[in-house]
């Protein structure tokens, strides 16, 4: 008898404690980077890349080696991970509009959203949505908690570089001056996350979202950042001089005119290895801020009941194919840092699987076990995370205005144009995308395996949408970039 009732015993508080684990899920720290392309120590994308917190935050967790965005800009590529939709399913492809504002999406749960529904306290502060809701009610309705917006912080009194050619705008600056980190907006948001972290309540899980801003321009740093960069060329990327003679003409379309200054204009004013210190040295900065986010979580005692994920929107060139900035559909704007760590994942492991950011909303609904969707675009990640060589049944696709898809398997990228002109890289052996192979025919059946990828759903640029908007008549031949006609005798803007 009493060997039965402790057997009894037993079950009920293995039951109980089965319970409770089922009720508590783990925490989620989501934490995303703003134009920060694959610079980052662990990936080896440039030689002068310091990043050590991230890179200790990849050795604890599973690094994506070929993660990609699914848009290469703000709006539409935060727009489709935090929907869970390809931006050719939701026509989000510029700057605007908020995508609440689309009849069609006014009620899309979004990631937050659907793990508030599970019992979550949702917090956020610095840049996770491009722009985002308005007033108190409609901040509601995203997270339960907003914190600080962000952003870039202290400046300078005028610009440091002086004008910059299509219209001087004032985000194209970069450099150092006299200010303390302290007085940086990522500063003051990892401050905010840290004391989020150390009040959370033991009770209840969290989803708390952290956006740094940095290494977006303008790009300020203090001093110290700058000092541990050679001051020479060898922190210059690589180019070819004739890199875009063998790209189709369309594809300056994606960037036909924008405030981001070419290649030719940073030699020219002697701004080029500025501007790349400059780059590296904000990437140092927002390591340190992940790393002082990591530390508090260690302090907390919540490292084993805490999911971290750290993305970036996208990329960004610095001098590659002669430009600066985003709005193209090559590997330096494409390939992202991703990086999954805490309960459930594999550790110090690695996978060259593709993966899209896409991919974050099923794969944190696997890994806490909520509810499944039907309704995502995405694959989780879950396979990789158990497995790095795993498999995967798709690559990793890219689309920027309607029509233009990157297509991104583990060795090559196939991209598709609105006019139809195309390009095909062979990454293992052509690392820098010199050489475009699409005119091969004996790569034709490598081009159809990509080509059968492209998305099916192609939507025209939603109601409201503005800046950075190309679309495109295949019967005139007539792009339109901005609301302006390109003609195919147009001089390319510099």
């Amino acid at each position: 008898m009493k060997s039965f009732l402790h057997s009894m015993l037993l079950v009920l508080v293995l039951c109980t404690e089965n319970d409770a684990a089922e009720i508590r899920k783990p925490n989620v720290l989501f934490i995303a980077i703003d134009d920060q392309n694959d610079w980052i120590g662990a990936l080896g994308g440039h030689p002068q890349a310091r990043t050590p917190n991230i890179d200790r935050l990849a050795a604890r967790g599973t690094l994506f080696r070929n993660a990609h965005c699914n848009a290469p800009l703000c709006n539409p590529s935060r727009t489709s991970l935090m929907l869970g939709l390809r931006p050719s399913s939701t026509g989000i492809y510029g700057l605007a509009p908020w995508f609440r504002t689309v009849p069609a999406l006014k009620d899309r749960v979004t990631l937050p959203q659907h793990f508030k529904a599970h019992g979550y306290r949702t917090l956020t502060c610095g840049k996770i949505y491009h722009a985002g809701p308005g007033g108190p009610e409609d901040q509601a309705r995203e997270f339960d908690v907003w914190g600080p917006a962000g952003g870039v912080g202290v400046q300078p009194e005028k610009k440091l570089i002086g004008p910059t050619p299509m219209g001087d705008h004032p985000a194209m600056d970069w450099g150092v001056f006299p200010h303390q980190d302290e007085d940086k907006g990522d500063y003051k948001i990892a401050t905010w996350t840290i004391d989020q972290i150390k009040s959370a309540p033991a009770d209840q899980p969290f989803f708390l979202a952290t956006g740094f801003f940095l290494p977006h321009v303008p790009c300020y740093a203090t001093q110290k950042w700058f000092d541990p960069i050679p001051d020479d060329d060898s922190v210059l990327p690589l180019i070819k001089p004739d890199d875009r003679a063998d790209t189709p003409h369309f594809s300056w379309y994606l960037h036909w005119k924008l405030p981001e200054p070419r290649l030719d204009w940073l030699q020219e004013n002697h701004q080029w290895r500025n501007l790349v210190r400059s780059y590296l040295a904000c990437t140092s900065f927002v390591d340190a801020q992940v790393g002082r986010i990591l530390d508090a979580v260690d302090a907390a005692g919540i490292a084993d009941t805490t999911l971290i994920v750290l993305w970036s929107d996208h990329g960004w060139h610095l001098g590659e194919k002669g430009i600066t900035g985003k709005n193209s559909l090559w590997e330096r704007i494409t390939h992202v840092p991703l990086i999954f760590a805490g309960p459930g994942v594999n550790k110090g492991a690695s996978t060259d699987r593709p993966a899209e950011l896409l991919d974050i909303y099923p794969t944190l609904i696997d890994l806490c076990v909520l509810t499944p969707r039907n309704d995502l675009e995405g694959l989780s990640l879950l396979p990789q995370l158990r497995d790095p060589n795993a498999q995967r049944t798709r690559p990793a696709i890219t689309t920027h205005n309607q029509g233009n898809h990157s297509i991104r398997s583990v060795r090559y990228r196939y991209i598709h144009y609105a006019d139809n002109s195309e390009e095909l890289y062979d990454l293992e052996k052509d690392p820098n995308e010199w050489t475009n192979l699409a005119s091969n025919p004996s790569l034709n059946l490598i081009k159809a395996e990509h080509k059968k990828w492209l998305p099916r759903i192609s939507l025209p640029p939603a109601p409201g949408s503005a800046n950075r908007i190309l679309t495109y008549d295949q019967a005139s031949d007539e792009a339109i970039w901005e609301g302006t006609p390109i003609k195919r005798s147009d001089p390319i803007p510099q």
